[in-house]
């Protein structure tokens, strides 16, 4: 019993240098095949290789040209060659993951195809969708930039996508901003031709009630009065009877004529107004600035970006050797219980 312990308690204080130099020629057989194995399945036989394409670009601070350039108040919005921030990096990475993209992108290079997607497959755009994502990646910098990212086997392919993507964005959100600002203009020029219209038909009767002899409400009421009191001091019933003739005319008018010139120049104003909204919607309908600032364009890798072999071969090598240690301390110990069981027995 004494000699059982003291032998148990030898076999637990073995360190493990020792057990590794035991087993070492196995280790180094593990960790040679490991490498060998592992550079062979990281060959391009194995692993298509992929080439890395990246553009970097800013947002901007304002997608509207009559905000930024030619309203009356244009001097308190973000300056036009300012970069944008939080808020405009976030909606670009929105618009960048869109399927509006994605399908245009997909579209134009037949990835289906490049992809090499059974097109008789019941889940091809599935397939297809998640080798896009997985090859295209759209990510904010540290600075508040956002990067494209695009990997193929092609390296001219990647960037030229990564490049069409960068032009895409421009393209795509002028479309989603003038499909608004046309609607915008619609409802502008609408009311701007309405209010045309009124003022129009508001000069058109002043001036019948001009021909009727309302000129100036204030000015001949006020003339008329002074003349027929002198025409009435002189006993001129003549005169009188004319001048209150034209005072009975001005009586049955001047309202009219007064809500018309107030109407008018009311009218006037805020024809004004509707002008300057009327042409800032025209010129947010028609013309379009660039949504971003591009800081890096991509350009065809020498190099691949994947696989890393030597990475996928230091982990393939030390992953092994670490099941073939676990192993070797399991068959250390199944043996040690197996000799131990026959001493007691015996």
């Amino acid at each position: 019993m004494i000699k059982n312990i003291k032998e148990s308690k030898d076999f637990g204080s073995t360190s493990f240098a020792v057990l590794l130099y035991k087993w070492r020629k196995v280790l180094l057989i593990i960790a040679a095949v490991a490498i060998v194995l592992s550079f062979i399945f990281s060959s391009p036989v194995f692993i298509t290789p992929l080439y890395k394409s990246s553009v970097v670009l800013f947002p901007t601070s304002t997608s509207s040209i009559s905000k930024a350039l030619i309203a009356e108040n244009a001097g308190s919005e973000k300056d036009i060659l300012e970069f944008g921030e939080d808020e405009q990096t976030e909606r670009m990475l929105q618009v960048l993951n869109s399927s509006r993209i994605r399908d245009r992108i997909i579209d134009k290079y037949n990835l289906l195809q490049h992809y090499d997607i059974d097109t008789g497959s019941k889940y091809k755009m599935t397939k297809l969708y998640n080798m896009y994502e997985n090859n295209i990646t759209f990510r904010r910098t540290e600075y508040m930039a956002v990067k494209i990212s695009v990997y193929d086997k092609d390296p001219t392919f990647a960037a030229n996508i990564a490049n069409d993507i960068a032009i895409l964005l421009d393209s795509t959100i002028n479309e989603i901003q003038r499909e608004r600002a046309l609607r915008g203009l619609e409802i502008v020029e609408k009311e701007y031709h309405d209010l045309q219209m009124d003022i129009r038909q508001m000069q058109d009767s002043l001036n019948n009630l001009m021909k009727l002899g309302v000129h100036d409400y204030e000015s001949q009421a006020e003339m008329i009065n002074r003349q027929l009191a002198i025409e009435l001091a002189n006993g001129n019933n003549a005169a009188v009877r004319r001048l209150e003739n034209k005072l009975r005319n001005l009586a049955n008018y001047g309202g009219a004529y007064v809500t018309l010139i107030n109407s008018i120049e009311y009218s006037v104003e805020q024809l004004s107004l509707i002008k300057g909204k009327y042409k800032e919607a025209k010129v947010d309908a028609e013309q379009f600035l660039p949504q971003k600032f591009i800081v890096d364009r991509a350009y065809k890798a020498e190099k691949k970006s994947y696989p890393i072999r030597w990475l996928i071969t230091v982990v393939t090598t030390l992953s092994s050797l670490l099941m073939g240690i676990f192993v070797i301390v399991i068959i250390e110990n199944y043996n040690n219980i197996r000799r131990k069981s026959k001493e007691i027995y015996n």
